[in-house]
């Protein structure tokens, strides 16, 4: 329960803060902010131009990391560029409608990325558990109906997100302490019952983030089970080895998610900017580094990239 002596009703133009507490730093904040745009700019295109020009990629697996390329992508797009206006050109102001359509869109990328990473842990599970039937399981119309889902399952959770925040009629404050347009920072700062749409943004989570990770364990689980089933140890190694790559990205993606909830129910509270830094590294490290990791870890990738290079190993 929210509650205000002095509210004013729902702006038409609200502030971004940045990160605050740290304005004064926000220029130094800028440079890695731009050089994790850079390079998930240039690591998601290449993947995306290999996949695509490379028939020998042609297969489930590379068809998946293309699609989360793409929103590891569209991910940085829609967040870096607002953020380096806030801290180079101070262009905190933005209109109600610009920040509803943030609110939707930078989220539905979260989960839709989080949704392509149950569907590649599916992907392994099929490889190792039923490889005979692997590409008439994962066929073409299966990854097409994959990714219908995906997006299907984003547009159900996400759009009541800004018509929700639309009937917060009044505000303590129009600065949104965020880099970013967020629901939960719109209702942290909004008067009155806001009991329903906090309950909306936990049901959020569950809906999507919590249900792909429950699915994605129980995924492993079962491959690993299947794994050490297997007499022979190289034999073992070769299946683990390609998982490992797909493993380090989901850690790296719901690491930061799994850390602010444990956070919170062991009731440690972050300071209110480390809080933000946290939050901004859910959809900025995995652009930069899940390209990074496909590349050196996925031999296929590497050896295309190389020969972009014009480097050829002997």
């Amino acid at each position: 329960m929210a509650s205000c002596n002095n509210s004013i009703p729902q702006p038409v133009v609200f502030v971004l803060a940045g990160i605050p507490g740290l304005e004064s730093y926000h220029g130094w904040f800028s440079l890695p902010f731009f050089l994790v745009f850079i390079t998930a700019l240039i690591g998601n295109i290449t993947i995306i131009h290999i996949i695509h020009v490379e028939k020998s990629l042609h297969e489930p697996m590379f068809f998946l990391l293309a699609m989360l390329s793409t929103v590891d992508l569209s991910l940085v797009s829609a967040t870096v560029p607002r953020m380096l206006g806030i801290f180079w050109l101070d262009a905190k102001e933005i209109n109600i409608n610009g920040c509803l359509t943030q609110m939707f869109f930078i989220p539905s990328f979260y989960v839709m990325e989080s949704g392509i990473l149950l569907a590649m842990a599916f992907d392994r599970f099929v490889a190792i558990c039923n490889p005979l039937r692997y590409t008439t399981i994962l066929a073409n119309n299966t990854l097409v109906n994959m990714g219908m889902a995906i997006i299907a399952r984003t547009m159900a959770v996400l759009i009541p997100a800004p018509i929700l925040a639309k009937t917060l009629t009044s505000f303590r404050t129009n600065i949104i302490p965020y880099s970013y347009c967020a629901f939960m920072a719109m209702v942290q700062i909004a008067c009155g019952d806001v009991s329903n749409h906090i309950v909306y943004g936990l049901m959020v989570i569950v809906s999507s983030i919590g249900v792909d990770l429950l699915f994605i364990s129980l995924s492993y689980g079962m491959i690993l089970r299947a794994v050490f089933q297997i007499p022979s140890w190289e034999a073992r190694h070769k299946a683990l080895s390609t998982c490992g790559s797909h493993l380090c990205v989901i850690a790296l993606f719901y690491s930061p998610v799994v850390f602010s909830v444990l956070a919170q129910t062991f009731g440690y509270q972050m300071p209110s900017h480390i809080q933000i830094i946290v939050d901004n590294l859910y959809f900025l490290v995995p652009p930069m580094i899940n390209p990074l990791i496909y590349g050196l870890r996925t031999k296929q990738i590497r050896e295309r990239i190389l020969q972009l290079l014009h480097y050829h190993p002997k």
